[in-house]
């Protein structure tokens, strides 16, 4: 690492870097198993070959699996390429405590990942893999050469080098499941001379149903190629950017497995607004301003950085953020939010600095000295808003005008209609229920053998590297289970 976080290669960071490089244990053992007929194709199959699949895999043959990568795309990584502005916000460089406060909604879910392969160990990982890595503002960690593509291509080539078998254009259709659960009622258990209360005692066991656990046995792609494997990690991403392959494929093979699927909505999203006057102010970023939004009359977020004017209503960091905050508001109906363009000014000391500005240009135009204070794109929006002629002379603006223009500063408001479409969209929030998969190693309590890994899971995080830090920890996770499971499976079969 450089820049300013090469002084962190610390002893823990060391040993961070020798837990997680690939060429200590380099040469270690594959998995005991068959040989010959009746062999799986692999001991871990790998659905999606996006940051969480590639991670995964990697992990699964590091632990001496034999790997198969299943990818949709003509390459892997498609969605890491365009993450950061092409440059990959790879993670952020806090301890984990920081971090999974960047979580809004089941963060506990993944302090066991989160913990097994943290940020350091991630930076780490990506250094002993030949991808320089640099710190900016904020704890964000890049490549050093601010390019994406030194991450998948350190992801690639340490796949390789486990021996991972990556089949590209490769699209999994459905999972191949054995053991299906089987359920029984009171109507199908025949109680034979059974009567009055000994019959409701029957009864009322009977109502309990009989299931067996299923067991995840392998893959069938689009072409009808079936592939058998003694376990399956599902990596297919969420719904977000669904160009790069993200159309919630992962979705329709858990619940076909057995399990729940919250309700799906974009997260870090540009959010839609009803005022058009905020579209006259396109490309417009306004700096250390503060935004708050409102559910009703109630505060329901605030936060204080940078954000930017859309065609269609506002974006940047702080817009982000509160995406991810308020997933759930924003899918009920409309919210109220005002900007404080000056946040470290106080009513009254925003008052004397606009009333130096009209002194020291009594003669000119209102229009012409505002831009002393305010943004110049945002000067006739402000004056229509305040409802002050812009060619008035600021000697002739009234006491009356500059309160309103004082309010309309610290109380610039909106009101927001609805989130961007998934076309936008950084991250998908919703998807697979995490009360139904082990945090510790992500597989699934509903189905032997089946692992998650990434979006797909019901967690998302705020903007600054954690989602992919998210990818990373769950990934790593799924593969070393689903390797250890793999393994007990093929003892069982020796």
């Amino acid at each position: 690492m450089t820049g300013n976080a090469g002084s962190q290669a610390t002893a823990p960071r060391r040993a961070a870097r020798e837990k997680v490089s690939g060429r200590k244990s380099a040469g270690k053992p594959r998995l005991p198993g068959k040989t010959g007929k009746g062999m799986p194709d692999a001991d871990v199959l790998v659905i999606g070959g996006g940051a969480a699949g590639m991670m995964a895999a990697f992990s699964a043959a590091e632990a001496g699996a034999r790997v198969i990568l299943l990818e949709k795309n003509e390459k892997a990584g498609k969605k890491i390429y365009i993450t950061g502005k092409g440059r990959c916000n790879f993670t952020n460089a806090c301890d984990p405590e920081d971090f999974l406060s960047h979580v809004p909604c089941h963060a506990s879910f993944l302090y066991s990942s989160i913990y097994g392969f943290d940020p350091a160990a991630v930076i780490a990982w990506f250094e002993e893999h030949g991808c320089r890595t640099k710190l900016e503002r904020g704890n964000r960690a890049f490549p050093q050469s601010d390019h994406a593509s030194d991450i998948t291509k350190a992801l690639e080539q340490a796949m390789r080098e486990r021996g991972v078998q990556i089949r590209l254009r490769s699209e999994a259709s459905r999972l191949i499941l054995s053991g299906e659960q089987a359920e029984t009622d009171r109507a199908d258990i025949p109680l034979p001379g059974a009567s009055g209360q000994c019959r409701e005692r029957a009864a009322a066991r009977a109502d309990v149903q009989q299931t067996v656990r299923r067991t995840v046995t392998g893959v069938c792609l689009s072409d009808g190629t079936v592939l058998s494997a003694r376990a399956v990690v599902i990596a297919t991403g969420g719904l977000s950017y669904p160009a790069t392959g993200s159309t919630g494929d992962g979705y329709r093979f858990a619940e076909k497995a057995g399990h729940t699927v919250e309700p799906c909505s974009p997260s870090l999203v540009p959010l839609c607004c009803a005022e058009e006057d905020l579209f006259e102010m396109q490309g417009l970023s306004l700096k250390n301003v503060t935004l708050r939004i409102f559910n009703e009359k109630r505060k329901a977020w605030d936060g204080f950085g940078e954000m930017m004017f859309t065609h269609f209503g506002v974006t940047g960091p702080l817009v982000l953020t509160a995406s991810a905050d308020l997933s759930d508001c924003l899918r009920k109906g409309q919210l109220k939010a005002e900007i404080d363009l000056k946040p470290a000014l106080p009513e009254e000391k925003l008052d004397e600095r606009i009333l130096r500005a009209f002194e020291q240009n009594p003669n000119k135009e209102i229009r012409n000295v505002a831009p002393e204070i305010y943004p110049q794109k945002m000067v006739p929006v402000l004056l229509r808003r305040c409802r002050i002629d812009p060619q008035k002379a600021v000697n002739s603006i009234t006491k009356a005008e500059r309160a309103r223009l004082v309010r309309e500063t610290k109380h610039f408001t909106f009101t927001i209609t609805h989130p961007g479409s998934f076309r936008e969209a950084v991250v998908t929030h919703g998807g697979i229920r995490v009360r139904e998969i082990d945090p510790g190693t992500m597989e699934s309590r509903k189905t032997a053998g089946l692992f998650f890994a990434g979006e797909v899971l019901d967690v998302d995080a705020h903007t600054g590297g954690y989602n992919l830090q998210i990818a990373w920890s769950t990934g790593r996770a799924a593969g070393l289970g689903a390797a250890a499971y793999a393994k007990s499976q093929s003892k069982e079969t020796e």
